[in-house]
């Protein structure tokens, strides 16, 4: 029997959560994102592989949910079957991935503003300008405040953003489905462009080419990080598990918030296609959807979906603002993080968790006037981090179903780990590599949890700890050697993408 509350998150609430927290910033720019190297009918193929590792996370996801009730999140899940460490590894990164997910947001946010006031709050090289880097740290610090009164009432907060972020989503697809051009979607169905370059480097013409089996691959892959990305939060119900009214609406909450994102992606990612072709979508400015919604029915549609994609980022970074704390609150009540990190405040919100967190925003929001492409760079590290934490989810299903000889969670359990790590080693170990060093920083917090709890770090942890260690030393050189002189940190250039 379930136990009752009188408080706690609603079925409403944690759908809200999943959906706010998934619809970022991502879904506006994900049409233009795709078209810079996928075909229409690269973008399904890519729908229907990625759709299925998600699914198979979702399923995970349900069945941990179902079969180990008394685990709540990532970390749990790692910790219960791999250790101390990877348990510690997985939440750590769940917090990284978490925190740099909502400097992508501030930084799109601003773009996005770019819309009404051209160049006063970003920089053409994709930095922010100090306008924007101040008004992004007071945004920061508000929602902080807001989530510190109390996770349950943000929860509120994030209900009603959700329903205000769909409408110009709905208004697009419908615009989109009216608008359509079978002629215009199937012209270039296949066929990939190559641009031409004048000597301005403006472009002269386009070619275009017959896809091939080697093509198809590469733009499975190109779309690999972009399509995870806007998955990112899906895990959203199983993390606030704890404080859901019923642990049942969970598993609920997950398996409806996938069904709403797909029909949500795929319609909009794919009806942009049917009013211009490939190479027009690839060169639309960014946040995409904002300019294309403006090119077909003028400014008040720009307009719309500018306004729609900064509530959108509210909304996503408020829910991201609970997550990452929820996941060292977790650590710390599992003895993996100092108890300094699991104190609760009057409200029962981890208020340390939170002022941590805060400050680790606010250092980052400062390095985004410094970094060129910020909003790639800090999305994809994000999405990069977080696949590991999905992977390991995976594997302890994996491992359950070894053990206890039950085939339908080996074959969930495989084909989550396969994917995520396939994913990974694909298109996103360069940031993992470069988020050693935010692992290496965790350790010192990780040892001194051990002495607080009197527990003995094992020979393994150690090497572990060296690894990580070492990497994310080579990451600081790398950086070092191959920064360029300039206003602006290409970070995506030195990690060759």
């Amino acid at each position: 029997m379930e136990n009752k509350k009188t408080k706690g998150i609603s079925l409403f609430a944690l759908l809200a959560i999943i959906i706010s927290g998934a619809i970022g910033g991502g879904v506006f720019n994900l049409a233009n994102d795709l078209a810079n190297g996928s075909t229409p009918g690269g973008v399904m193929i890519s729908w229907l592989f990625i759709g299925f590792g998600i699914f198979m996370l979702v399923l995970s996801f349900n069945r941990l949910i179902t079969i180990r009730p008394k685990l709540s999140g990532v970390s749990d899940y790692a910790r219960e079957g791999f250790g101390d460490f990877i348990g510690f590894l997985s939440g750590w990164g769940y917090w990284i991935s978490a925190w740099t997910g909502t400097i992508g947001f501030a930084v799109l946010m601003m773009t996005s503003a770019d819309y009404f006031f051209p160049s006063k709050f970003a920089n053409s090289n994709g930095s922010l300008t100090v306008l924007s880097v101040i008004i992004v740290s007071i945004i920061s610090w508000i929602l902080m405040f807001l989530v510190d009164r109390g996770v349950e009432t943000a929860a509120l907060v994030n209900a009603v953003v959700m329903i205000a972020k769909l409408i110009p989503l709905v208004v697009f697809s419908i615009t989109g489905i009216i608008l359509f051009k079978a002629d215009v979607f199937t012209q270039h169905f296949w066929q990939t462009f190559t641009s031409n370059l004048a000597a301005d480097g403006s472009v002269k013409s386009l070619v275009w080419h017959a896809m091939t089996a080697g093509g198809l691959l590469d733009q499975i892959k190109g779309s690999l990080m972009v399509m995870v990305w806007v998955f990112v939060g899906i895990e959203g119900a199983a993390m606030m598990g704890n404080r859901a009214k019923k642990k049942s609406d969970t598993a609920k909450a997950t398996i409806i918030g996938l069904a709403v994102l797909l029909v949500i992606y795929v319609l909009l990612s794919l009806l942009p296609y049917g009013y211009m072709d490939q190479a027009s979508l690839a060169n639309v400015k960014a946040p995409g959807l904002v300019y294309i919604l403006n090119e077909m029915v003028g400014g008040w549609g720009g307009s719309l979906m500018a306004i729609g994609l900064m509530i959108s980022l509210l909304g996503a970074w408020l829910s991201w603002t609970m997550l990452p704390v929820e996941a060292t609150q977790q650590l710390a009540e599992k003895k993996l993080l100092p108890s300094w990190f699991g104190k609760l405040n009057k409200y029962h919100a981890p208020s340390n968790s939170l002022l941590i967190t805060q400050l680790m925003i606010q250092i980052f929001i400062i390095i985004t006037y410094f970094v060129a492409n910020a909003y790639n760079v800090f999305i994809y590290m994000a999405t990069a981090v977080i696949m590991i934490c999905y992977a390991l989810v995976g594997a302890y299903l994996l491992k359950i179903g070894i053990k206890e000889g039950s085939i339908k969670n080996i074959l969930i359990g495989f084909f989550t780990f396969a994917f995520q790590a396939l994913a990974l080693y694909l298109s996103g170990w360069q940031y993992v590599w470069l988020a050693m060093i935010l692992y290496t920083i965790g350790f010192i917090l990780f040892i001194k949890a051990k002495k607080e709890s009197r527990q003995a770090i094992s020979v393994k942890e150690w090497a572990g700890m060296f690894i990580v260690a070492l990497l994310g030393v080579l990451a600081i050189l790398v950086l070092i050697c191959g920064a360029k002189s300039g206003t602006a940190l290409d970070l995506r250039g030195l990690l060759g993408y």
